[in-house]
């Protein structure tokens, strides 16, 4: 297909149509540009609208995020899900420090090397703040390119997926590479979207191989998907007083380092762990929570201690914190809802 006028439509295009008020978008220092991608990265920006502008204020700068406890970071992430996100937000932050005195690498292959930061997120940084000629390749950009050049290499396969980065490294133009970079994303967030695409609204309809074949659902092709499993377990919801009882996720695994509810195995588990507590217990309604790789069901009960109650001595290790406290610490969503935030 001709490539000539690729990128000149997409430009033009993002200067009449595309997003221009984003609270990230008109600035070129790398820490808001990185901050934005990193947060953008699975979610929504509707929701990233509202985390944005608070991790902004907590944190103004690498260094203050460097510097702030990592229990911190976690309690402003809360809600924003996959937290791998957030570790490695503070540990990239740490290692800009450390390594770099506080300023971000100029370019895409040095900040590739940074934590969390992987080749298309570090293409996108180049791109806004150094004007790099960098090829991104997010979910969004993937969809664009594969129905306009209407590839059919299956990216779950890396060595189709690298032959996609060549051709978008084709596509790059020789001037505006930002603005370029920036349509291509919007684009794929505002017209050329998974399903029922509005190829009628976009500038590369009379070039773009999928909508001429009226198969753009087709693209990309992707054959090995994730198998999503089931998982059932229990929650404790355990109150004295005024104080709720938190205990810390392991480093690794689901929730890793996250506040969160004592976890059985089981109803039968959990009924054997507090048969005898003084107090009372309510089971209350079943939580259905979905995650990236297995959708969760939580069976929480909740067990108030009498307030002069000996504490039971089989607890594991966690906190006794207020409401207002626990509300502060990083909790997963389900968690927060059930503590009544």
């Amino acid at each position: 297909m001709k490539r000539r006028g690729i990128a000149g439509a997409v430009i033009a295009w993002q200067r009449r149509h595309g997003r221009h008020g984003l609270p990230w978008q008109g600035t070129r220092e790398a820490y808001r540009v990185w901050l934005s991608e990193v947060m953008l990265q699975q979610t929504q920006v509707s929701t990233v609208l509202d985390y944005y502008p608070r991790l902004l204020a907590r944190f103004p700068d690498v260094r203050s995020l460097a510097a702030a406890p990592l229990d911190d970071v976690l309690a402003l992430w809360s809600g924003l899900g996959y937290y791998s996100r957030a570790r490695n937000l503070h540990r990239c932050a740490q290692a800009v420090v450390a390594r770099h005195g506080g300023n971000f690498p100029g370019n895409s292959v040095e900040l590739a090397t940074l934590p969390g930061i992987g080749r298309s997120t570090a293409a996108a940084i180049a791109a806004f703040c150094f004007g790099e000629r960098a090829a991104i390749l997010d979910g969004n950009v993937k969809r664009v390119l594969t129905r306009l050049l209407g590839y059919g290499g299956d990216l779950s396969l890396a060595a189709e997926e690298q032959r996609l980065w060549v051709q978008a490294e084709l596509l790059l133009p020789a001037q505006d590479v930002d603005i370029y970079t920036q349509g291509l994303m919007d684009l794929g967030a505002t017209v050329c979207s998974r399903r029922r695409p509005a190829c009628e609204r976009c500038p590369l309809a009379m070039q773009c191989v999928a909508n001429a074949a009226g198969t753009p659902e087709l693209f990309p092709v992707k054959t090995r998907r994730l198998k999503r499993s089931r998982r059932s377990n229990t929650l404790l919801c355990l109150q004295r007083g005024q104080r709720h009882f938190l205990v810390q996720r392991p480093e690794r695994g689901v929730w890793a380092g996250l506040w969160s509810l004592p976890e059985y195995h089981d109803v039968v588990a959990l009924e054997a762990a507090v048969q005898a507590w003084p107090g009372e217990g309510e089971w209350l309604p079943v939580v259905e929570h979905a995650l990236t790789h297995f959708d969760w069901t939580l069976q929480p009960l909740r067990w108030t201690l009498p307030a002069r109650a000996r504490l039971p001595g089989d607890l594991p290790d966690g906190r006794w914190l207020l409401l207002d406290e626990a509300l502060a610490m990083g909790l997963p969503a389900p968690v927060r809802k059930l503590l009544g935030g």
